[in-house]
């Protein structure tokens, strides 16, 4: 990494406390330790050895949605977050290549007529995502027919999905697994509907030198197997390191 200097630091962590915007929308990335009541995970050990790399304290300031996270950092009540990378979020952030690859599928009930995911953007389906979302935003471009439906968060989708009585629920993979063992009688379409990189990133008002040393940050903790070690940490399946 290219040296620390004291503006970069300050640029990063202006307030001497890196504050982190943990969602914990997104269960691959974040949840909470049922003991503490803490947020632990990937994102949590990342935001840690960032603020260890800067010799600062660690603030982690947790949301319950993606969008929250991305309004926190892009106004800068928050300075490092963990996103999907979409080019409306990258309006007011900059992004580091992404460290996590993610698969967004789709989940229908056992007895729907859907068996492929190029059925699903059809005239008459209902869609449900978590609103602001990566599935949210990517969808919202791509869908044509479809009609979108948004759940408050990523977490209540198939909650939605079923007391709404919907045609799709879309989201994480893990996510929409576990809820199918939580609930009799749905399904997932076979393949994926994207693939979600999870990056981090920071608002641009931080300026092009705290960008770089995130972006390098990043590619480094994938390097030296930080990325793929807390993974294994943390039990996460299904979601791989991305390339350098």
């Amino acid at each position: 990494m290219s040296p620390l200097t004291s503006e970069i630091i300050h640029a990063v962590a202006p307030s001497g406390v890196l504050r982190a915007a943990i969602n914990l929308g997104n269960p691959i990335l974040a949840g909470k330790d049922l003991q503490t009541g803490k947020a632990k995970g990937v994102s949590v050990d990342l935001a840690q050895a960032l603020a260890d790399r800067l010799g600062v304290a660690l603030s982690c300031e947790v949301f319950e949605t993606a969008a929250q996270s991305v309004n926190a950092v892009t106004t800068q009540a928050a300075d490092v977050g963990f996103f999907a990378i979409d080019p409306l979020r990258g309006q007011g952030l900059n992004f580091t290549a992404p460290y996590v690859l993610i698969e967004g599928s789709y989940m229908v009930r056992n007895d729907s007529p859907l068996q492929d995911n190029a059925e699903v953007d059809r005239v008459g389906h209902r869609v449900v995502v978590g609103q602001g979302s990566a599935y949210d935003l990517f969808l919202t471009r791509e869908i044509q027919h479809a009609e979108i439906v948004r759940a408050p968060s990523s977490p209540a989708v198939v909650d939605t999905f079923l007391a709404q009585d919907l045609e799709v629920a879309a989201g994480v993979k893990q996510q929409l697994q576990a809820d199918a063992q939580r609930l009799p009688g749905l399904r997932l379409l076979p393949g994926r509907f994207m693939v979600i990189q999870q990056a981090m990133g920071l608002s641009k008002g931080s300026g092009e030198a705290a960008a770089v040393m995130l972006r390098e940050f990043v590619q480094e903790m994938k390097a030296c197997g930080f990325v793929a070690q807390a993974l294994a940490r943390h039990n996460i399946q299904g979601a791989s390191v991305a390339p350098l």
